[in-house]
């Protein structure tokens, strides 16, 4: 972000908030959604773009991640109807060109989601566990939407969303050997990231981007986002923080009422 003068973390986060919103409504595979995230950052990180097309940059590495992942792509034309017309046609395919050039045809690479789907599988053995597996997905999109996680690497991040999952639903032993040997961390290698997921679900029904909290509010998801977080992973500091922040959210409700 350093490196773009028109385009800061929150425009991020609020691009990324819609595209979750566009990726449910095509139902798209969770491959789909991880790689179009991908792609976006290491555009970012080589271009310079201007505010009014990020959006275009939003919408065209979906389109790519869709050529990729599924077997249907959406017709172009519905991606320009989803921008209500900012957009036309041919920015659209233009657009492909410019990314594609600029990351190489590079599409092939570990997002964390690719790894979030083995340390689960390792984490329900040897039962299937679906809470685990929705807090996980639940954490991990919530990590992706924050510019802050991205200072960890792809598997950092997998495993310590199943970590904060296992803690936020207090399962016994949060952390095993059996993890440990598959993911290659250990739980004190992970606690700051889980930490840093735990904050964000903390924060998840508050502020104006919803999309990832309101979708896993629903009963076909078991409902995680709605599940107490794991504040006993959180720092003293940052547990005073949360509760002088939850004061504050019961005052304007009052005020509201």
């Amino acid at each position: 972000m350093e490196s773009q003068p028109e385009i800061n973390e929150k425009m991020r986060a609020t691009l990324v908030d819609w595209l979750v919103l566009v990726h449910t409504k095509y139902e798209f595979s969770l491959e789909t959604l991880y790689l179009t995230i991908n792609i976006i950052d290491r555009f970012l990180a080589l271009q310079i773009v201007p505010r009014n097309e990020l959006q275009l940059v939003g919408i065209t590495a979906m389109l790519m991640a869709s050529k990729y992942e599924e077997i249907l792509a959406p017709m172009v034309n519905d991606l320009v109807l989803l921008s209500d017309g900012a957009y036309c046609h041919q920015q659209i395919l233009e657009m492909e060109k410019i990314i594609l050039r600029k990351l190489e045809w590079n599409l092939s690479v570990p997002t964390p989601f690719i790894f979030l789907v083995r340390f689960i599988k390792a984490s329900s053995v040897p039962d299937q566990d679906e809470a685990v597996q929705n807090m996980a997905c639940f954490l991990c999109e919530l990590g992706m939407m924050h510019y802050a996680t991205m200072k960890y690497c792809p598997s950092m991040i997998a495993s310590s969303a199943v970590f904060a999952a296992r803690r936020t639903l207090n399962k016994s032993r949060a952390w095993n050997h059996t993890l440990k040997l598959h993911t290659g961390y250990s739980q004190q290698q992970l606690m700051d990231c889980a930490t840093l997921l735990v904050s964000f679900h903390c924060m998840g029904g508050n502020g104006k981007l919803k999309v990832v909290y309101n979708k896993y509010c629903e009963p076909q998801r078991g409902a995680v986002a709605r599940l107490p977080p794991a504040k006993n992973l959180l720092t003293l500091e940052e547990r005073i923080e949360r509760i002088h922040i939850d004061e504050n959210i019961e005052k304007k409700k009052r005020k509201m009422l």
